[in-house]
């Protein structure tokens, strides 16, 4: 009954949520939308001709923000180059170059240099999040282990000057993400958007300048 409950109640905050109204509205996949347009705005991340890759990008509504960024005057094509990775299917985006598949295996990689062609990316992007167990110290290994991958995948793909946007929770190994963003990045700054939920724990790490870049 309990359970019921909960979700009765997830879905009628759902509803009422008005970034859910705004993302159908606006037609985004997903509320996520909102979280990086407050994360760019303020910290003026997006600009035409950049290369980003946006890691467990389904169902793609940072890609698709992303685009309308760097989208032409004209509309036609976008100015850069949009690179979205997830093990999940996604639904095409206009001129968002999706590989499913992990990144940690070589067959993506191979692909992902393909579309890199010898490029760094300017930007990296991830929303990911473990499943959760509801038991905190398995959650929170998972998430910094997602946060490892992120960082791994920065240090070989990310120009030395570029940045790293993650999805973090402050009741999941919190402190010890914080930790290594402080020894892989030169600036590293914490933002909780409006979009995030009140309830939530979530907050997102920005590290920017890599301090030990792959060669």
């Amino acid at each position: 009954m309990a359970k019921n409950k909960l979700n009765k109640n997830w879905l009628h905050d759902h509803i009422n949520d008005p970034y859910v109204k705004l993302a159908q509205k606006e037609g985004f996949r997903a509320r996520a939308a909102y979280k990086l347009k407050e994360i760019d705005e303020q910290e003026k991340l997006i600009k035409p001709g950049q290369v980003v890759v946006d890691l467990g990008c389904t169902p793609g509504s940072w890609a698709q923000y992303t685009r309308r960024k760097l989208a032409g005057a004209d509309g036609g094509g976008i100015n850069g180059t949009i690179i979205g990775l997830d093990i999940l299917p996604m639904e095409p985006i206009a001129d968002v170059q999706y590989i499913q598949g992990d990144f940690r295996e070589e067959e993506v990689l191979t692909q992902l240099d393909e579309v890199l062609s010898g490029r760094k990316a300017d930007l990296v992007l991830s929303d990911m999040a473990p499943n959760l167990s509801g038991i905190s110290h398995a959650d929170a290994a998972r998430m910094e282990h997602l946060i490892d991958l992120a960082i791994e995948f920065s240090q070989l793909h990310l120009k030395p000057g570029g940045g790293l946007v993650v999805k973090c929770f402050k009741d999941m190994g919190f402190t010890q993400i914080l930790e290594k963003f402080r020894t892989e990045f030169k600036t590293v700054k914490q933002i909780k958007p409006k979009a995030s939920r009140d309830k939530s724990s979530e907050i997102f790490l920005l590290g920017r300048g890599l301090k030990n870049p792959a060669a």
